[in-house]
Parts: structure tokens; C-alpha cells; sequence
């Protein structure tokens, strides 16, 4: 309770400066009222949801999602103004002490603040505030096609030009727009790879929130099959079950319902993909994640009936496996695929001049192609989303990757 009472005066400080900007810029009290209202009502909703709202079973059910995802984007727009503001108050506040203290006032006046720097200051705020209800609103849908091509020496010749496509945490439960679903789902068949390797994460956290979906996933096709692995989140680790028995069925409801729709899950296993007398090996492991995350994949199990030469294509699901476990493996993995990040869902992408994310902080490897120590490792920046309910700046991805065989 008082964390809530802290975070509700918290935010009521942040909108009464906030509110004093507008103040400044405009005298037409319905830009005031109006300001108030949405505060107040985008602060109404958060609580309730994460109270009175909350959904039995559920961590992050979509209307608390959308509650979060609107509770951030006014912050935003209150911290920007105020962090912009607070550099005019400290000037103000010194040319107060100047003018006190050198006699020129007799006494201790702010200065007014400067219009033009309000206006400033509101101005940058509403760039946050505009992107994060876009990514909302048509963000989270913005699917690219991001293709690869990847030069191996010692990749059979009948694998010169294989295409594989991956895609990544689905999390099939903050979904809410069928139409854009299919529309992703058939620009995945429109690429025509030989295969497809979903790399994790396909729910949130039960197995009944992708069948809504699973008619449409089932859809997904490739000529030498699809394949998935488990995510953190496929195994229910974020919900408070009733017995463990009730966790355990939802993972052997989930694998089911993988196999269902056509996936063939690798569970620390591996397959043989084969070109003629040519073939590469396909490895996937459980979720294996740095520091709490879950750490049921076992490389060595995976590739117990594995020849050590075999060309490989690792499926990880967290890319700090690849750079802890897998990089200094006796085995040589060429290539790694992986998720997880999503890439944070928000930063700033132009290809060629910059990439940036604030999980580059928490993750070394968090999107796109890395190449250490002869290995590659592409991490997927994910087909759907989690927590805040949209994108900004890093859109969801469907990697298509084709292999050739170096001159």
C-alpha cells in the first residue's frame, strides 16, 4: 500500500510541473483541464488493472498491458518537459541567489519563466509521447523481412543457397488483431524458404492463449518442415499455479499443441537435414539464460549422436547461452539462432549509421548478425510483444537467412 501512496504523490508532482509548462505556452484553461483528465484517467486505470482488475493466473493480461503501455507514454511526456524545465530553474534559482546577494534586489524573486523555452521543452516531450502511442497503435504490426546472406568454407555443396527463415517470441497472448496476423503469417510463406525455426517463446505464460492463433500458425509452411524450441516463457515460470501439477500440464499442453500445428520440437534433440547425400545438423536446445532465467538446455545432450565435423545450426533461445556456454564449446556451432531480447522493443535503427537499444546494457548480443571466434549467431528481434503493448523504433522481424558455400 504505501509503495502505491509514494507512486501516486510521485506522479501528481511530475503533473504539476508538467502543468505549469502549459501554463507558461498557453493561457487557455481546456489545454489544463484536458491535461488533468488524461493524467488522471491513464493513473485510474493503471491502479485498477494492477488491483482490483488483476486476471486470475495471468502475470500481464492485455488490459493491464495497455494500462502500463499508457501509464509510460504520459511519463514520458512529464519527465522529458520537467528534465528539460529543471535546467531553467537551476538558472533561475543561482540568478535569484546573484541578484539577492549582489544587492540589485531586495528580495529573493524567481525570474518568470521563458515562454519560448517551455515550448521547447513540450515540444521534445511530445516526440516520446507520440512515438510510444504510435508504437501502439501501428508499431507492434510493423513486420520487416530482414535477409541475410552467410559465406561458410566448409558448407556441403548441396546446402549452397539453403534458405532458412526464423522467427521468435510469438507471445501469442498480447495479440489483438487477427488481420495483421495473417497478413504476417503469409508474408512468412511468401518467402519460400526450405525451412522454418521458430526459436522460443510462443505464449506469455499458458498454453490456451495460443489457440486462438493456432489455426493461422498451422498455416506456416516449408518444403523440409519447421521446427521450434522453448522459450522462458513456454514453461509457465511466471504464474502463480495452484499445484505444480497444474504446471506441469500446461507445458505438456503447450508441446502438444506444437506438434498440432505442425512444429517438430526439439527438446535438447537434433535433427539431420539432408541434400542428397549432403546433410547439416539442426540442434536445439531447452531455454538456457543468464543469471534467474530458466536452464534446462543441455548442449551436450542435444548432440550426443552428433558427429563433432557435422555442419551445425544451433536453435537457443537467449543469446547469453551462445556467449557463455556455446562460443567455447569443443564443438564448433557455425551458426546460432536466438531471440529473447526483442530487442528491448524501442530504439533507434537507421541500417548503416546506427543501431541502439537500452538492452545493449543487459545484453552484448541483443539483435541482428554477430560473427566471434569463426561462429555466427543471429538474434531474432521477436514477431510479437510483451509488457508494453507496441514498438518503437525496433520493429518485429522475420529473418530470412541463406547459406553459400564460399569461393
Amino acid at each position: 500500500m504505501l509503495r502505491w501512496i509514494i507512486f501516486v504523490i510521485a506522479y501528481f508532482v511530475l503533473g504539476l510541473y508538467t502543468l505549469q509548462a502549459l501554463k507558461t505556452v498557453t493561457r487557455y484553461p481546456w489545454v489544463y483541464y484536458l491535461f488533468i483528465t488524461v493524467a488522471v484517467v491513464v493513473l485510474g486505470n493503471f491502479i485498477y488493472q494492477f488491483t482490483f482488475g488483476e486476471e486470475e493466473g495471468r502475470v500481464l493480461s492485455r488490459p493491464k498491458s495497455y494500462a502500463f503501455g499508457f501509464l509510460l507514454t504520459v511519463l514520458s511526456f512529464e519527465l522529458v518537459t520537467i528534465l528539460f524545465l529543471f535546467s531553467e530553474d537551476i538558472f533561475r534559482f543561482l540568478s535569484s541567489v546573484y541578484y539577492k546577494f549582489s544587492g540589485e534586489s531586495k528580495q529573493f524573486t524567481f525570474p518568470e519563466r521563458r515562454k519560448f523555452l517551455s515550448m521547447i521543452g513540450l515540444g521534445l516531450a511530445a516526440i516520446p509521447f507520440g512515438a510510444l502511442l504510435y508504437g501502439m497503435y501501428k508499431g507492434k504490426y510493423n513486420f520487416k523481412v530482414l535477409k541475410y546472406n552467410l559465406e561458410f568454407d566448409d558448407l556441403p555443396d548441396g546446402f549452397d543457397g539453403y534458405q532458412i527463415t526464423q522467427i521468435s517470441d510469438v507471445h501469442s497472448g498480447s495479440f489483438d488483431n487477427r488481420k495483421k496476423i495473417e497478413y504476417a503469417i503469409d508474408l512468412v510463406n511468401k518467402q519460400k524458404s526450405d525451412v522454418i525455426l521458430f526459436t522460443g517463446d510462443l505464449v506469455n505464460n499458458m498454453a490456451t492463449e495460443m489457440e486462438p492463433w493456432a489455426d493461422l500458425f498451422a498455416t506456416l509452411d516449408a518444403k523440409d518442415g519447421k521446427f521450434s524450441i522453448l522459450g522462458n516463457h513456454d514453461y509457465g515460470d511466471y504464474v502463480d499455479w495452484d499445484t505444480e501439477e497444474a504446471k506441469h500440464q500446461n507445458l505438456e499442453d503447450l508441446k502438444t499443441l506444437q506438434r498440432n500445428i505442425g512444429f517438430d520440437l526439439l527438446l535438447n534433440e537434433n535433427r539431420y537435414l539432408k541434400r542428397g547425400d549432403d546433410k547439416i545438423a539442426l540442434v536445439g536446445v531447452e531455454n538456457w539464460g543468464r543469471g534467474g532465467f530458466k536452464k534446462a538446455g543441455d548442449l551436450k545432450k542435444a548432440v550426443a549422436d552428433i558427429n563433432k565435423d557435422d555442419f551445425k545450426i544451433l536453435m537457443s533461445h537467449d543469446p547469453s547461452h551462445w556467449e557463455d556456454v556455446v562460443l567455447h564449446d569443443e564443438y564448433h556451432y557455425h551458426l546460432t539462432l536466438s531471440g529473447h531480447t526483442h530487442g528491448m522493443q524501442f530504439g533507434i535503427e537507421i541500417p548503416g549509421w546506427i543501431k541502439w537499444s537500452p538492452v545493449k546494457w543487459r545484453y552484448r548480443y541483443w539483435a541482428g548478425i554477430y560473427k566471434e571466434l569463426g561462429q555466427y549467431i543471429n538474434v531474432n528481434r521477436g514477431f510479437g510483444f510483451l509488457g508494453y503493448p507496441g514498438r518503437v523504433g525496433i520493429w518485429p522481424e522475420i529473418t530470412v537467412i541463406t547459406l553459400k558455400k564460399k569461393a
